[in-house]
């Protein structure tokens, strides 16, 4: 029986069929792209500081006390406020010592009246004693009572300025300009002379002083970058993330703490905006000096590996490839980058989990991806052994670029 031409040819169409199915399976299908964060290398000038923790100190602090004791009749200023220098604080009843200064000018004035009238003598008798009209031994007599008067006389003026300097003292002013404190006494009470409780506490607020101690092995850096200058401090309120202060090294201790490792150095500051408070905590940044044309990157972008630290680095293809880097100290959230990178290249900050050399990545929004990235960055210091690519990333990279990351 003769075939119809299409029953001899369905084999054939089923191979070819076959065949075409085949070479769609074995096809290799395309990798999608990795979303990650990418930011550029950046050439800049950054400092050389150090940090610390600080507190707020005036540099003048004047605990008010009473010279002289009595009742007190006045207080001539308002508790917190501001006080300049020679003003009225506190009135003590300036009677007693009033009748005090008029008993001593009294007695004062009866031995002048004695001194001179024993000096006549001492004249008088000194001429009748030359002519033998009267003995030697009375004109002694009278030269040595005159002496014991002129001494007296000098007793009874330290009394007068005594009694005067007393009355002065019943006037108590500022020493300094100041903050006041709060009142310790009112108007009526009665005070002490030399009290162990001060009247007032003034501290000057303009300028004002930071303390803050920094561990002993960075004093030979900071003797030899002050010398012939005064280094600057950059400060902020821990409880103000966006406002800085700036002042100047001060006053470096002159012996180191035993017991800390640490030395204390001052900073001071003008203050005139009176932000600065006595007691409050700052967190100090110390210039030593500024590195010029350095390239830096955020320190989150930098993986570390069994040949030393890398990074993703996105070409212009839009692949990403790993590139050995040499790191030096960190400079707030970012890094110094010694070698393995030129100003420029963009590489990736978040995101490299997820990478293997040569994958291709697409760019997304860092500020969508920042709101996650505080939680990831905690565990990044294992990523490379956490993930078979960032593993085999870090065995791609050629050996002999060591690098610490700080």
């Amino acid at each position: 029986m003769t075939r119809s031409p299409i029953v001899r040819r369905l084999p054939l169409l089923l191979l070819t069929a076959t065949l075409a199915a085949g070479c769609k399976e074995a096809r290799p299908r395309e990798r999608p792209r990795v979303p990650v964060t990418a930011a550029t290398v950046v050439q800049r000038s950054v400092p050389n500081e150090i940090s610390a923790i600080g507190s707020v100190t005036p540099i003048q602090a004047v605990a008010v006390r009473s010279q002289v004791g009595g009742t007190l009749v006045q207080v001539g200023f308002e508790e917190g406020e501001d006080v300049r220098a020679g003003q009225i604080l506190f009135q003590i009843d300036p009677r007693p010592y009033e009748a005090a200064l008029e008993q001593a000018q009294a007695v004062l004035a009866r031995d002048l009246v004695q001194l001179a009238n024993a000096r006549q003598q001492v004249t008088r008798y000194e001429e009748l004693s030359r002519t033998q009209m009267a003995s030697r031994e009375q004109y002694d007599q009278y030269r040595t009572n005159a002496e014991v008067l002129a001494a007296a006389v000098t007793s009874d003026s330290a009394s007068v300025r005594n009694a005067r300097l007393n009355l002065e003292y019943c006037t108590i002013r500022a020493r300094i300009t100041g903050r006041s404190g709060g009142l310790l006494v009112r108007e009526g009470n009665l005070v002490r002379a030399a009290d162990a409780q001060a009247l007032v506490l003034i501290n000057q607020l303009h300028p004002i002083a930071v303390s803050f101690a920094v561990p002993q092995q960075y004093l030979d850096d900071i003797r030899r970058f002050s010398r012939g200058r005064r280094l600057d401090v950059i400060i902020r309120p821990q409880d103000d993330t966006t406002q800085t202060m700036a002042g100047r090294l001060s006053f470096i201790n002159n012996q180191v703490d035993t017991t800390t490792g640490t030395i204390v150095l001052k900073a001071t500051f003008p203050n005139s905006d009176s932000r600065l408070w006595p007691g409050q905590f700052v967190t100090v940044r110390l210039i030593l000096d500024v590195q010029l044309d350095v390239l830096t990157i955020p320190s989150q972008a930098v993986m570390t590996g069994q040949v030393g630290s890398f990074v993703f680095v996105v070409n212009a293809d839009g692949s990403a490839s790993t590139v050995p880097i040499a790191v030096g100290r960190a400079v707030g959230d970012d890094i110094v980058v010694d070698s393995g990178l030129v100003a420029g290249q963009t590489v990736v900050t978040d995101g490299q989990l997820r990478l293997i050399p040569g994958a291709r990545v697409e760019l997304k929004d860092a500020s969508a991806a920042a709101l996650g990235a505080g939680s990831r960055r905690a565990g990044r210091g294992g990523r490379p052994g956490a993930d078979s690519g960032a593993a085999a990333a870090a065995g791609a990279a050629p050996a002999g670029r060591q690098g610490a990351r700080p």
